[in-house]
This record gives structure tokens, sequence and C-alpha cells, in this order.
């Protein structure tokens, strides 16, 4: 007896257990029973987090996530209004507005089908705003009227998905492979052109400045070889001066130093030999102290 009473308090327990419907904090439940979606008044039952009481096994639960969610897809092409193409990767902020017609517009609040949907209506919200302008006007002017353009267009035609996008987000503009190829051998070409040009006027600015160096080398060398000429010619004048005013003084003892010097000059080694006339001027000291 006791033990059929402990399965009836385990069953009963159970089934209360089971009948509880636990809402977390960032969620929302819609209940279907038999198939159908519990409504007031012909108006989706919509349970806020909390507890709930549910008929077991027989209510079917769809929980959904009323926090913002972040859709973040592949890049897309874009073509501007000149008819070139972009490939934009972009990111949107979203949450559920209307949990009804979230619920009834995604199949049963099946979320990839909701980003599936939500991420055609956004693409082609940007391929409009893309379509109005220039790459210049995309690239140079400002992103922020682009994109709050884009927000307010996809607020709009997210509406009948019970959707709210809470911002639209362009992370980066890049041309297609092939264009930017092109585009960056046509870039290098005319670089490699400019390099070029730059070399060759470097080259003909080292040449002008070669050449008036090595003038000014010149110049500077004739000057100094000028100056030392004049300052050699300066000196041999002084040195004839001392010279004439020393012979002034004693023409005697002039003629004797110099006798002397041209001695020490003639006889360097012992090979040497000199032919002259016995009664040379050139030996009249050797043969008189007194040179007469």
């Amino acid at each position: 007896m006791g033990r059929l009473i402990a399965v009836i308090s385990a069953v009963l327990v159970a089934v209360f257990l089971s009948s509880i419907l636990v809402v977390n904090e960032g969620e929302r439940a819609i209940v279907s029973r038999f198939g159908k979606i519990l409504k007031d008044d012909g108006i989706t039952r919509i349970y806020a987090p909390g507890l709930h009481i549910k008929i077991p096994m027989v209510d079917k639960i769809k929980f959904l996530d009323s926090r913002i969610q972040t859709m973040d897809g592949a890049a897309d092409r874009f073509v501007t209004s000149e008819k070139k193409d972009l490939m934009v990767d972009s990111y949107v902020k979203w949450r559920i507005r209307d949990f009804e017609k979230y619920y009834l517009s995604t199949n049963g609040g099946i979320k990839a089908n909701a980003e599936s949907l939500l991420q055609r209506k956004i693409n082609n919200d940007l391929r409009t705003e893309f379509g109005r302008r220039t790459i210049k006007a995309i690239v140079s002017g400002s992103r922020d009227e682009l994109q709050q353009d884009a927000l307010r267009n996809a607020s709009e035609s997210a509406a009948d998905l019970g959707i709210e996008v809470v911002d639209v987000r362009v992370k980066q503009i890049n041309l297609p492979a092939n264009v930017s190829s092109s585009i960056y051998q046509r870039m290098r070409a005319e670089r490699t052109a400019v390099a070029k040009e730059h070399r060759a006027q470097g080259m003909e600015q080292s040449e002008i400045i070669r050449a008036k160096t090595d003038a000014s080398v010149t110049i500077l060398l004739a000057q100094a070889q000028r100056k030392a000429l004049e300052v050699r010619g300066e000196g041999d004048a002084t040195a004839a001066k001392i010279y004439a005013d020393a012979y002034g003084q004693d023409p005697e003892f002039y003629s004797f130093l110099r006798s002397l010097e041209a001695y020490k000059g003639s006889f360097q080694g012992d090979s040497n030999v000199m032919v002259l006339e016995p009664d040379s001027d050139f030996f009249k000291y050797m043969k008189s102290p007194l040179g007469k």
C-alpha cells in the first residue's frame, strides 16, 4: 500500500512539474495546443518571462529570443550609379518586435528562415542605396548617410516579418577580384613610370651637381696654385732682397758664403769629377782664404 502511494505521489509530482512552463529572461514563448496557437480574443498569447501553466503532453512550446541579434552574412556584389561593381560586407542588428507576425512569417519562428528573409530585404535596400551613388560618393562621402538611409528603408521593409532593424553597418567595401587586379596593375605601371621619371631627374641633377663640383674643384685648385706662385714669388723676391742687402753690407763675405754653398753642392760623393781651368774663380777661396 505504501509503495502504491509513493508511485502515485511520484506521478503527481512529475505531472505537476511537466505542467510548469518556465520562460527565461530575454525570451518569449508561444504555445500551440492540438496544432493551433493559443489566442486571447483573436490575438496570439505571448508568454512573458516567468512561471506559467501548460497541459503536459498536449501543449507544444516555441521559445523565441527577444534579445538583439546580429546577422553577419557574406559579402555581396552591388552596382553603383555608374555601373561599377563593388563587393560590400555588412552586418545587421535586429530583434523581434511582433512575436505573432514573426512566428507566422518565419514558418514557426525558425531563426534561419527569419535571417534568410531579412538578408534578402537588407540586400535589396543596400542595392538601392548603392545604385543611387557613385564610387567617389561612396568611398569619399559620408558612409553614415548611406547607412542611415539603408536603416530607414530596412526598418520599413522588415516590418512585415515582425522584425525591428536596430542598425545596419557597412564593414568593408572592396572592388571585385578581377577589377582590383586590373586596377592594381594599372596603378603599378603608373607608379613605375613615375619612379623612372624621378630616377631620370635624379640622375640629371646628379650630373649637374657633379659638373658644378668638378668646376668648383678646378677653380679652387687654380686659385690655390696661383696663390702658391704668388707666395713663392714674394718669397723669392724677399730672399733676393735679403741676399742683395747682405751683399751690399759685405760683398766679400757674401761671395765667400755662396762659394762655400757651391763647394758643398758640387762635392757630394767620391766619384764627382769637375773639369775647370786652374785659374778659374770657382777655386779662388781654395787658393787663398781672402779670395784674392
